[in-house]
């Protein structure tokens, strides 16, 4: 079996915490070896991780494309495959054979749709009613003006949704934040990939059937269909690329704990080996707004005015607690701000695994190939609710000033940017950061007054009764 593991520890031991230090230091090393030099010698990496994610975004602020590339170097030449009773490099599985997959054809029932709508709190915006709903959401902080831009220019454009004539792979078919049901809908083809899971395969043909696209799959049956990347990814690169017309590789998946970052190293594997063999191929990610990210002045100032404006509650509140609560986002004036919202619920595995993804969409960008990558919004999806704590947060967070987006809502929001992205691709920016920012629709957390690891608890104790309501 060609099982995508983690590395061994001098213990013997196949370690994600190991692996999350080395590769930190690594891509650290290049532009800040202070930073790296503490990164290793993190001796709780579970809960000290969060200060070396954020140093990787402090030190790309210049460029940070050396840091993404010495971040991917690391991960490539340390994560191993099993082969036998040896392991292998993680490039060098596509040396092995595969068993040829099947595929399997859905075509739906439905009619295309030819106007771009958005579902929003029981109605669903179209036309004028989804600008105002646009400029509402920029003036509240909700997300960045470029994001509203993107969405407009859509919404003007409406044959810009049918993607009939790209391949939109969507690794990840049954994600709630992926872009399948909407690609369909649009009258597009879906190359889906999951794990193979009658039920989860059961969701996506229904979606499929109903709609006005067409879903290729791996399988004999749609019963039968699917592929786990961390075991298939020899099969799963030869089906791919037996798929006529221009792929375009979307990012969409999953697993929890340690298994994140073994996926995620999977697919980014499976995605430059696409690439190499079909140098056309253009690349899709969402990013976590639970991340630190680097931020424009506009969002600075923003959240500075509303700091300066809280109420008095709130001051108290800070200086009961010796300041430990409800600190400012940002220094005032910072330019660009660093929006740190890791939260350690998440761990250092959630952490990687999605820091991976946006180093590759930098790299790639700066490569020539047409990259989609946004900032999703907070979304009540079924992994972050399964937490209690974040959900409880969630629930409270508009107390705050952050708006929490059900998965209708996010998954067709960033299907629209996806779009924008694939028809009106753009050069890298002189720093990831900059490329990071466009387009972000990250609920507020980029605009609150206070940073979010500080009002997380508070927000949690609001939030609770609603939680448990909702469980």
């Amino acid at each position: 079996m060609n099982e995508v593991v983690f590395p061994r520890s001098e213990d013997g031991r196949r370690s994600g915490s190991a692996l999350g230090r080395a590769v930190v230091a690594d891509a650290l090393r290049v532009a800040d070896p202070a930073a790296a030099a503490a990164a290793e010698r993190e001796s709780d990496w579970r809960t000290g991780y969060l200060r070396h994610f954020r140093a990787l975004v402090e030190a790309g602020l210049d460029g940070g494309y050396d840091i993404a590339r010495a971040g991917l170097a690391s991960v490539h030449s340390r994560m191993r495959v099993t082969r036998g009773d040896d392991d292998i490099a993680l490039d060098e599985v596509f040396t092995a054979g595969a068993r040829p997959l099947e595929t399997v054809t859905i075509h739906g029932e439905g009619k295309p749709e030819q106007e771009l709508s958005v579902p929003y709190r029981g109605e669903l915006l179209r036309g004028d009613t989804l600008l105002r709903q646009l400029d509402r959401w920029v003036e509240q902080g909700t997300i960045e003006p470029s994001c509203a831009e993107a969405v407009r220019e859509v919404a003007a454009e409406p044959d810009w949704l049918d993607l009939a004539d790209q391949r939109l792979v969507v690794l990840g078919a049954g994600a709630e934040m992926g872009p399948l049901p909407a690609v369909l809908a649009w009258g597009g083809t879906v190359v889906g990939v999951d794990l193979p899971r009658p039920s989860v395969w059961a969701r996506v043909a229904a979606t499929a059937r109903q709609s006005g696209g067409t879903l290729i799959a791996p399988g004999a049956t749609i019963e039968g269909a699917g592929v786990d990347l961390l075991t298939g990814l020899p099969a799963a690169a030869r089906w791919l690329l037996g798929i006529e017309g221009r792929l375009v590789l979307g990012n969409y998946v999953y697993a929890p704990g340690a298994a994140y970052p073994r996926l995620s190293a999977a697919v980014d594997a499976l995605a430059e080996h696409v690439r190499r063999q079909r140098p056309g191929t253009a690349l899709a990610f969402l990013a976590t707004p639970t991340d630190a990210f680097a931020v424009p002045a506009g969002a600075v100032a923003q959240a500075t005015a509303r700091y300066r404006e809280r109420p008095a509650a709130a001051k108290a509140l800070a200086a009961l607690s010796g300041g430990r609560l409800l600190q400012p986002n940002y220094p005032p004036g910072a330019d660009p701000g660093i929006a740190d919202s890791l939260v350690p619920q998440q761990g250092p595995n959630y952490a990687l695994a999605k820091r991976i993804q946006r180093w590759r969409a930098s790299v790639a960008r700066q490569e020539g190939t047409t990259v989609s990558f946004s900032v999703a919004p907070p979304t009540r999806t079924r992994s972050v609710t399964s937490n209690r704590l974040l959900a409880a947060a969630y629930a409270g967070a508009h107390v705050f000033g952050a708006e929490i987006f059900e998965p209708a809502t996010s998954n067709r929001l960033m299907a629209v940017l996806l779009v924008h992205q694939l028809r009106k691709p753009r050069p890298a920016a002189p720093s990831t950061w900059t490329d990071e920012a466009v387009g972000a629709a990250h609920g507020g957390l980029w605009r609150i007054a206070y940073q979010s690891r500080t009002a997380l608890g508070l927000a949690a104790v609001r939030g609770l009764p609603a939680a448990l309501r909702r469980s």
